[in-house]
């Protein structure tokens, strides 16, 4: 395919996925059952994906506990009790705070992909949390003993091990979700947190040579989770400059949702790094609709009206259930919304003369 596309991430789990979670969690299922379960469901994934004829397929976050606290999950030194994200809806998620240090994460990223690895026939991404989502897991009033210096020291040292571990893993690309992004600038107009957020993940991606971030991507959006989203409501033209200087080689963009996509291109055509590619969303994951191969040409077509298009890519807007518990889409929707990017976007190339 002359125009590259991507899924973001998450696929929604499986009744039979969840209800094995819920057991396994209730002791009502033992660890090799549960393990059975959880095999079956990145294998149906990964073969779901292909049979859509994605070019590129990741495990679809079916074991995950969800995309932000995979790193994290069970540690000890940690309470249940940390920020809170609001959603438009009105339901929230909360993070866990850290209660001890040093920092180290428990699971890496390497494990998701390995596990999609034995089952695809086609390349595979992986999505890792960044490590500004993950600094929001210390506590304002700071941890005796372990300041929060040494905290962001860690952070990064753990970051840079869950993306080299994808990337020596053989991962098509290694994507990074920065979802907090946009978030950022709705809890801080001013922008700080933001310039901060990326200061912090290029102390990251400056770990890495330029071969290897070719193969770093950023996705930010407006948050996706049960319908809802967090920050839709802020202006991309407050975002998008300070995101592109993130040393990253391609970047994932929510825009189908966006009420003015142009005005959103032309922003990306006026700010993408001269050697980054930008994959714009073409389908939506909280429209119950399923889109037509042809809106999502139309889409591209709007898109590369913009941006040459061989710095032009696309995607869907978001995952599909970021959070294992996210019923609001099923799995049918997400793979018919997934086979209409593919088709549209080939006919998009196609009209283009690719």
């Amino acid at each position: 395919m002359a125009i590259p596309t991507e899924p973001i991430g998450s696929i929604p789990r499986s009744p039979e996925l969840l209800d094995a979670l819920a057991a396994f969690r209730s002791g009502e299922l033992d660890e090799a059952a549960f393990a059975d379960v959880r095999s079956r469901a990145v294998a149906d994934t990964v073969r779901s994906l292909e049979e859509a004829g994605s070019p590129v397929v990741t495990d679809g976050e079916q074991t995950k506990p969800g995309f932000l606290t995979y790193p994290v999950d069970g540690l000890p030194g940690l309470s249940p009790d940390g920020v809170v994200l609001p959603f438009a809806d009105g339901h929230q998620r909360q993070l866990p705070v850290l209660t001890s240090g040093p920092f180290r994460y428990r699971t890496y990223a390497a494990e998701y992909l390995r596990a999609a690895q034995r089952q695809a026939g086609v390349p595979v991404k992986q999505a890792v949390v960044a490590p500004s989502a993950l600094s929001l897991l210390y506590p304002p009033a700071g941890i005796d003993g372990y300041s929060r210096e040494q905290f962001l020291d860690d952070l990064v040292d753990e970051a840079e091990q869950d993306v080299r571990g994808c990337l020596d893993a053989g991962a098509h690309v290694v994507q990074l979700d920065f979802e907090e992004a946009r978030l950022s600038l709705k809890l801080d107009p001013s922008g700080g947190v933001l310039r901060d957020f990326v200061e912090l993940d290029n102390r990251l991606l400056d770990r890495f040579t330029g071969e290897e971030r070719a193969r770093i991507g950023v996705y930010t959006g407006p948050g996706a989770d049960q319908d809802s989203t967090h920050s839709l409501d802020v202006d991309y033209a407050g975002l998008l400059p300070e995101l592109f200087r993130l040393n990253a080689g391609s970047f994932y963009l929510q825009l189908a949702s966006e009420a003015d996509p142009e005005k959103v291109l032309s922003i990306v055509a006026e700010h993408l790094p001269p050697e980054a590619r930008v994959f714009v969303g073409v389908t939506d994951p909280l429209d119950p609709r399923v889109e037509t191969a042809e809106e999502v040409r139309d889409r591209v077509l709007t898109a590369a009206r913009h941006l040459p298009a061989d710095r032009l890519g696309t995607c869907d807007d978001a995952g599909f259930a970021p959070f294992a518990d996210d019923r609001s889409t099923s799995r049918e929707t997400a793979f018919a919304k997934i086979r209409a990017r593919v088709e549209g976007t080939a006919l998009a190339a196609e009209a283009l003369g690719l």
